[in-house]
């Protein structure tokens, strides 16, 4: 396979800091799951250095013996004053929190709350693929509304997964991915307002998953579930885990609206025993002091973005990119290419570079595949001269 050129440490923002080498020393999933000469660009962990706030904030910890278990509001009042400077809203009340481990097992706790077993959750594939595995294992049923023209919200279809889940005798739930992943959609504030109005209609509750709310393009309004009319009975999961590649230093907060605020009290004490001490202060302090560093990093998935634009057209022209505004996630439709309904597999095989398979993310992943491109434009020309090279 082709080198590639080295990356040269302390360039120019996060994804342009670390060279190959380096990174092939991490033992996260990203770089222990495929053999050495396999260019893995699928699961979501970027190829960042840690900013260097929540680098200090999570050394001083350690120094003091500071990881013990978790307290406090300081994660709330941070994640409040982030939305309040970031979104404009003022909508997050730190008594209407709760501190849970992870963003999806904040989900299920939420799920738990607002459903019972054998009750509907509505998804919208293609879509996370957790979200089709927890909630089987909750033992609630999904039911699908799949994404229409454009990859945005079908509410025509949303509308009948909602008419039929409020059929049975039970209660229902729809889980909304807020921005959508894997297409990057940013849901707009009047296709939020209209799916409230929809959940009200037919008594449907929404539990939001919003992690991905930071990773917002610049010039991109993400609007909040909850700050939509009608969305008082929503129930939030929000977390810095993506933006600022926290995803082993475990936390979330769970977030209610005015009209959830009793459910949320219902959420059981020992799910906040869950949460790692140290992923609050980490967490805590990416809000506070490490935005500069995000909106570096922004920058950078942008013009990565804008790359794999290029280098598509130049490797890979019948590929098409889902034009996206959010995440560092790119959605490929490789139809076209005749690789079957499995093309990562193909990318795998072939040319030793590890995509994220569409088949897992439900109805319309058929034939696509998922890109990560939080690295460096080095790696990811390289990947994509790798996936070229399969079709030969």
């Amino acid at each position: 396979m082709t080198d590639i050129p080295h990356v040269m440490p302390g360039g120019s923002g996060p994804l342009q800091a670390l060279g190959l080498e380096q990174l092939r020393r991490r033992t996260s999933m990203k770089w222990r799951t495929y053999p050495e000469d396999v260019l893995p660009l699928w699961v979501a962990e970027m190829d960042v250095p840690l900013a260097e706030p929540v680098v200090r904030a999570v050394t001083d910890a350690l120094a003091l013996g500071d990881t013990g278990y978790p307290a406090g509001t300081a994660y709330a009042e941070a994640l409040a004053a982030f939305a309040a400077e970031r979104w404009d809203w003022d909508g997050i009340a730190v008594e209407r929190t709760a501190i849970v481990p992870d963003v999806m097992l904040g989900v299920v706790e939420m799920i738990k709350l607002v459903t019972g077993p054998g009750d509907p959750v509505v998804v919208n594939p293609p879509v996370y693929p957790p979200f089709f595995q927890f909630v089987a294992h909750m033992d609630r049923r999904v039911l699908e509304a799949p994404l229409g023209a454009g990859q945005r919200l079908d509410l025509a279809a949303l509308e009948r997964a909602f008419r039929a889940a409020g059929a049975g005798s039970g209660r229902a739930a729809f889980l909304l991915c807020s921005p959508h992943n894997p297409t990057g959609t940013v849901h707009t504030a009047e296709e939020l307002a209209a799916v409230a109005a929809l959940a009200e209609r037919y008594g449907v509750r929404v539990v939001a998953d919003e992690i991905h709310a930071p990773l917002v393009a610049p010039g991109v309004d993400f609007v909040p579930y909850l700050s939509v009319p009608g969305a008082e009975r929503g129930l939030s999961l929000m977390s810095a885990s993506k933006g600022w590649n926290l995803a082993g230093l475990k936390a979330a907060l769970a977030v209610a609206g005015p009209a959830a605020a009793t459910d949320l009290g219902r959420l059981p004490e020992e799910v906040g025993h869950g949460p790692s001490h140290v992923g609050v202060i980490a967490h805590t302090a990416a809000l506070r002091e490490a935005t500069d560093w995000l909106d570096a990093l922004l920058a950078g998935v942008q013009a990565n973005r804008r790359l794999l634009t290029a280098l598509l057209a130049e490797h890979l022209p019948a590929v098409r990119a889902c034009p996206a505004e959010a995440t560092y996630l790119a959605w490929l439709d490789c139809r076209a290419l005749g690789l079957g309904d499995d093309p990562a597999q193909v990318f795998l095989d072939r040319g030793r570079v590890a995509l994220s398979s569409g088949l897992p993310f439900g109805t319309g992943g058929a034939g696509h595949v998922r890109l990560n491109l939080a690295t460096s434009p080095q790696i990811l020309t390289e990947g994509v001269r790798r996936m070229a090279a399969a079709l030969k």
